[in-house]
C-alpha cells in the first residue's frame, strides 16, 4: 500500500479514530529515506542531534543555524512522511518577537511540518503567539533535556504528587496555547495517563508509558547502534552497530586477503596500453 502522509490535522483525527502511530528522529538525508520508506508516520529533527550527530555531551549549544542545517535533508529525504524541526534552547527564550522569527526561518528555511519546543505553564504565552502567527507547535514536558541540569540531570519526572500536579497544570497550558500535540518525556505510566484524563490534544509518549496516542524513539536506540548506556524505555527492535560493524570488518578481512575486489566488481574492459615508458 502507497504511504499516504500524515497531515497536522491528522493529530486531532486520529486522536479522535483511537489510531496509534509512531514517531523517530533522524538527522540527514539516508536516514530520514530509510524512514520514509518505512510505516512510521513522524520524524522529528530533534536538537538531540548535538548528542547523536555532533557528540556533545548536551543538547545546549546547538544553534538555530546548525538545526537548520539538519532538518533540510531530512526533508528532502522523506518527502511522505511528516517532519518536524526542534526549536532549539537559546531560540525562543528571549521573547516571542524571537520565537516567532525563530519559527518562521525553520519553516521557510527548511519546508518542514511544524515546530516543537521545550517547557510547560511558563512557555504557554510564547507558544500562543507562535500559534497565532500561523505555525503549527507539537509542545514537549516531562523531562526537558534543554533544561535538564535544573532538575538534578536525566531522570523520571512526575514522580511526587506535586510534580505529577505541575505536569497535568503543563499539559492544560499548552493545549489552551493551541499545540496540535504533546511530547511526554521520562515519566511514570499512571501520571501519563492522568495527563491525558486531563487534556484532549494527543499525547506523544517516549518513556511515558502505554497510555498515550504514539510512542516515540531515537532511530539510533531503537535500531541498536549506540554501544553502552540504554534507557530503561528503550526497546533494541534490531542490532544494526553489530551488523555495521561485521560488515566493516568483513570489508577489511576481504581487502587483506585479495577477495575484493574480485572481477564481478572490477572494470574488466580490454584496453590496450601504450607503452611510454
Amino acid at each position: 500500500m502507497e504511504k499516504v502522509k500524515m497531515k497536522i490535522p491528522d493529530f486531532k483525527k486520529y486522536k479522535e479514530e483511537g489510531k496509534k502511530y509512531t514517531f523517530v528522529t533522524a538527522y540527514d538525508y539516508t536516514t530520514a529515506s530509510i524512514v520514509n520508506e518505512s510505516d512510521t508516520e513522524i520524524i522529528l529533527v530533534g536538537d538531540s542531534a548535538a548528542m547523536v550527530m555532533l557528540g556533545r555531551s548536551t543538547t545546549v549549544g546547538i544553534t538555530l543555524d546548525e538545526m537548520i542545517g539538519f532538518i533540510k535533508p531530512v526533508v528532502l529525504g522523506a518527502p511522505d512522511t511528516m517532519v518536524i524541526g526542534d526549536m532549539p534552547f537559546g531560540s525562543y527564550n528571549i521573547n516571542a518577537e524571537q520565537a516567532i522569527s525563530s519559527a518562521n526561518r525553520i519553516l521557510m528555511e527548511t519546508g518542514c511540518d511544524c515546530v516543537k519546543l521545550e517547557g510547560g505553564e511558563t512557555v504557554a504565552p510564547t507558544i500562543r503567539r507562535i500559534v497565532d502567527a500561523g505555525i503549527s507547535v507539537v509542545g514537549h514536558i516531562g523531562l526537558t533535556p534543554q533544561t535538564a541540569t535544573s532538575v538534578g540531570g536525566f531522570k523520571v519526572q512526575g514522580g511526587t504528587p506535586e510534580g505529577a500536579a505541575q505536569l497535568i497544570r503543563d499539559a492544560k497550558a499548552l493545549e489552551e496555547a493551541g499545540v496540535v500535540a504533546i511530547v511526554l518525556e521520562c515519566m511514570p505510566s499512571m501520571v501519563s495517563k492522568a495527563v491525558g484524563e486531563a487534556v484532549s490534544v494527543p499525547l506523544l509518549g517516549i518513556g511515558a508509558g502505554p497510555y498515550v496516542d504514539c510512542q516515540v524513539l531515537v532511530t539510533q536506540d531503537l535500531l541498536g547502534m549506540y554501544n553502552g548506556f540504554k534507557p530503561k524505555f528503550v526497546k533494541h527492535f534490531a542490532g544494526i552497530r553489530q551488523e555495521m560493524v561485521a560488515g566493516l570488518n568483513r570489508f577489511h578481512e576481504e581487502t587483506l586477503n585479495g577477495e575484493f575486489p574480485s572481477p564481478e566488481y572490477s572494470f574488466n574492459k580490454s584496453v590496450e596500453i601504450p607503452k611510454l615508458y
